[in-house]
């Protein structure tokens, strides 16, 4: 790779500086410069074409962007829409970069395409676009030749084609080209999928990026046109509903955790992992928060991706993630010659937590076929057949330790949120085939569910500490816990519920875990999870006690407000498109993989049950 700003040194592009676009098979994150820095291709879980983010200066990138210095930029999504806009201002003019992935109609006759197409708007202005691939993440050479339309860049394992409305030239193993539009031009760019020896049919014009564009901004509009939610902060919730979509892989159904890898939880630290894979709890809370605000059809594909997996599963704990095709988890490697964002080592790809035992899945899985099954379509009985054999596998192996929900690497425990998700598990089982009046022995479900309340309620509750605690013998606390009362375990306003809100509210220095409203998962010193370093608050536990103190107001009216406040300083901690990030740094910066799907459910969950109740209230 040959960049060419003049030898200067490039540096990683924020992680909150960027929005995503994608055709639901994979995304692009955009940096607000007009850099696109991660890419992979052709889908989330393939290996990078464009890894900047990772290492800037062999992780491959694709820059269009002004050529003089003194620009200022903006960058914001077209209304309703995942079409991401990046608007340059100079002395000279305004310019603007219109990213996206073609949807809709004419996208079927296009192919899979990333396009931007660059204009003018007033004035006149210099542009440079530098294209730099690096196949699988930089580890394979390629082959770049100038064709007629454009060029193509050949690796052993992918083909792709850049096209330009403008004049190209080789640099290296990159393609360059600097030119200049004046007010009402503009110049298209195409990356695609393959090879051949001529691309100047595939060239688009203003006219014809124009038709792709208005036909992409109608199919995101139209999703979202089935959005239900209606209350306060509609655009929030909308632009969270827009983020999980594009984190959905259309043919199958399949949602990742993220579309990033190994963005780092601290600054320079090494909890650095791989969330391109669907994980079954993580996808199971986005159709819940799907189904909240009336987008049942994910719910159902999802449902149909579930089935195949159960019906492939034979004895033995479900694995707790796949790949987004069904297939198994790569297994966890180390890229030694990335750098890291910011520096950040090991850089990781594939995920050795799919071999961990997590019994919260089941919890979370049986929640949301309930749920799907309620609100979305009815299973089949030949899933619930499958199904029956997994609840059964809880009843024999609730009382084992686990890694848990955090997938901590220092040893199995008995963590009180698995245990908790185990009686989930098995309380929607009878939910369902009451419901249903499908055959299930429930004597035994109804007898193994009282023993793991009565199990929890005996071991783990801290007296010492009045609160839930994170695993049996450990007096630690567990932002996971908040779950007890939205999974209908606990009642909100149970004394013992009501003390461990009390609990977790308090500073971490005063043994809590809350930080000005955001919320850390757990206290890493005493939880002793076998990783290095520290990390910043996890914004999924930030609207988790948003939610939490939502339903306990109902005793307690002063935490309606603290929810209320909570929540809003929470939507100051989004980027400039109102995205998140898994977690929040020391300095207010993004840290983790990003989007992460975890925080947009839950900012859904949260803003539609305070709604509700602020509703109530009024």
């Amino acid at each position: 790779m040959s960049p060419t700003d003049g030898g200067r040194a490039r540096k990683s592009v924020p992680i909150e500086n960027h929005g995503i676009i994608g055709d639901l098979r994979t995304v692009a994150l955009v940096g607000t410069e007009g850099t696109i820095d991660w890419l992979c291709f052709p889908h989330f879980d393939s290996p990078s074409l464009f890894a900047a983010l990772l290492d800037p200066e062999r992780g491959g990138y694709w820059r269009i962007a002004p050529a003089p210095d003194g620009v200022h930029n903006k960058q914001f999504y077209w209304p309703d829409t995942n079409v991401l806009v990046t608007r340059f201002y100079s002395p000279d003019g305004v310019a603007e970069t219109i990213d996206f992935m073609p949807m809709g109609s004419s996208a079927e006759d296009e192919g899979r395409v990333v396009l931007r197409r660059v204009r003018v708007v007033r004035g006149e202005m210099s542009f440079a676009m530098e294209c730099f691939p690096a196949f699988n993440y930089g580890r394979t050479a390629h082959q770049t030749q100038l064709i007629p339309g454009g060029a193509t860049f050949v690796s052993d394992a992918l083909r792709m084609t850049l096209t330009g409305s403008v004049p190209m030239a080789r640099e290296g193993d990159g393609l360059v080209a600097r030119f200049v539009l004046k007010a009402n031009q503009s110049a298209v760019f195409t990356l695609r999928e393959g090879a051949s020896a001529s691309c100047e049919h595939q060239v688009h014009d203003h006219e014809s990026s124009e038709h792709l564009f208005r036909d992409t901004v109608l199919y995101w509009r139209h999703w979202l046109a089935g959005c239900q939610y209606t209350g306060r902060w509609r655009e929030t919730v909308q632009r969270s509903a827009l983020a999980l979509k594009l984190m959905t892989y259309a043919p199958s159904g399949a949602i990742v955790a993220a579309p990033t890898c190994s963005l780092p939880e601290f600054p320079g630290g090494t909890r650095n992992w791989d969330y391109r894979f669907c994980w079954l709890r993580d996808a199971a809370f986005t159709i819940y928060a799907f189904i909240r605000i009336g987008f049942r059809q994910e719910a159902a594909a999802f449902m149909h991706w579930v089935e195949s997996r159960c019906a492939e599963h034979g004895d033995g704990p479900l694995p707790l993630m796949f790949a987004v095709n069904g297939s198994q988890v790569p297994d966890e490697e180390e890229l030694s010659h990335l750098c890291g964002y910011g520096g950040a080592q090991p850089v990781r790809i594939g995920n050795a937590a799919a071999d961990q035992l997590q019994l919260d899945i089941y919890g979370e899985l049986m929640d949301s076929v309930y749920l799907s099954n309620k609100y979305a379509a009815p299973i089949s009985y030949d899933f619930w057949r499958h199904l029956r054999r997994l609840v059964d596998w809880v009843c024999d192996h609730w009382q084992q330790p686990d890694e848990g929900i955090w997938e901590v690497r220092g040893g199995r425990r008995h963590f009180v949120y698995s245990k908790l998700m185990c009686w989930v598990a098995v309380d929607r089982a009878i939910r369902l085939a009451d419901k249903r009046s499908f055959p299930a022995p429930r004597p035994r479900w109804l007898a193994v569910r009282d023993a793991i309340f009565e199990d929890i309620m005996a071991n783990g509750w801290s007296s010492s500490r009045q609160a839930f605690i994170q695993a049996y013998g450990r007096d630690s606390l567990d932002a996971a816990n908040l779950l007890m009362p939205l999974v209908f375990f606990s009642s909100p306003v149970d004394p013992r519920m009501i003390s461990t809100l009390d609990a977790m509210r308090r500073p971490p220095s005063e043994g809590g875990l809350v930080s000005d409203g955001l919320v850390y998962r757990y206290d890493v010193d005493a939880t002793l999870d076998g990783i290095a370093g520290r990390e910043g608050t996890f914004n999924l536990c930030s609207f988790w006690l948003v939610e939490a103190m939502t339903r306990a107001s109902v005793a307690r009216p002063d935490l309606l407000e603290e929810a209320r406040l909570t929540f809003e300083r929470m939507l100051g901690y989004a980027n400039h498109v109102g995205l998140y990030a898994e977690q929040t740094g020391p300095s207010g910066e993004a840290l983790g993989n990003f989007p992460q799907a975890l925080t947009h459910l839950s900012l859904i969950s949260a803003a539609y049950n305070l709604d509700r109740t602020l509703g109530r209230r009024d």
